[in-house]
C-alpha cells in the first residue's frame, strides 16, 4: 500500500508542481535525503510537513485517494492503476456532479510561484453554505483549453461534460 499511496502523492505533485524537488525544496523545506528515504518508508515526515503534503489535495480528494488506497488492498491486481482509477474517478464525479445539477465549475487563476501560464485550473464543487464543508474538485488542464472556450463559445459546463475525461486523462 505504501508505493501506491506514494505514486498517488507524486502524481499530485507532478500536476501541481511539475517536479518532486520543487515541491519538497519550497513547500517543505527538506533535503532531498529525507524526501527520498520517506518515499521509501524509512524515515517520517513532521507533522506539519505531512499536513502540507495531504494539501496537495482537497478534503474529498483525499477521502477518494483513501478508497483508492482501500481498493488496492482489497484488489491487489489494481496496484498497478491506481492513479489512473483515481484520475477516472475524479473526472466521473465531476461530470455526476454537474450532470445532476449538484455542482459548480469555475476556472481559477491561478496565484502561485509554481505556476505556469501552460495551466489552467479547474475547480468543480458543491457547496453547502456552511463553511469548510464544501466538496472540491481540482483539474489542472493545458491553457490551450481557456482560448478554446473563448473562441468558440463554448459553455464551461458544456466543455467539462464533453472533454473533461479525455483531456484530464491524457
Amino acid at each position: 500500500m505504501h508505493d501506491v499511496y506514494i505514486e498517488l502523492i507524486l502524481s499530485a505533485i507532478y500536476e501541481q508542481y511539475g517536479t518532486e524537488v520543487l515541491f519538497y525544496e519550497n513547500n517543505l523545506g527538506i533535503s532531498s535525503e529525507k524526501w527520498e528515504n520517506w518515499k521509501k518508508g524509512i524515515d517520517s515526515l513532521a507533522p506539519e510537513e505531512n499536513q502540507k503534503v495531504k494539501n496537495l489535495f482537497s478534503d474529498y480528494e483525499w477521502m477518494l485517494l483513501q478508497k483508492i488506497l482501500r481498493q488496492t488492498i482489497i484488489y491487489p491486481e489494481k496496484r498497478g492503476i491506481a492513479v489512473s482509477d483515481y484520475r477516472k474517478m475524479k473526472t466521473a464525479i465531476a461530470r455526476k456532479w454537474l450532470n445532476i445539477g449538484l455542482g459548480t465549475v469555475e476556472m481559477i487563476q491561478s496565484k502561485e510561484e509554481n505556476s505556469s501560464s501552460q495551466y489552467l485550473n479547474l475547480r468543480v464543487g458543491i457547496a453547502y453554505d456552511e463553511w469548510g464543508f464544501d466538496d472540491i474538485l481540482t483539474f489542472r488542464l493545458p491553457a490551450y483549453i481557456q482560448q478554446q472556450l473563448e473562441n468558440e463559445q463554448v459553455a464551461l459546463l458544456d466543455w467539462v461534460n464533453e472533454n473533461l475525461e479525455e483531456t484530464y486523462n491524457k
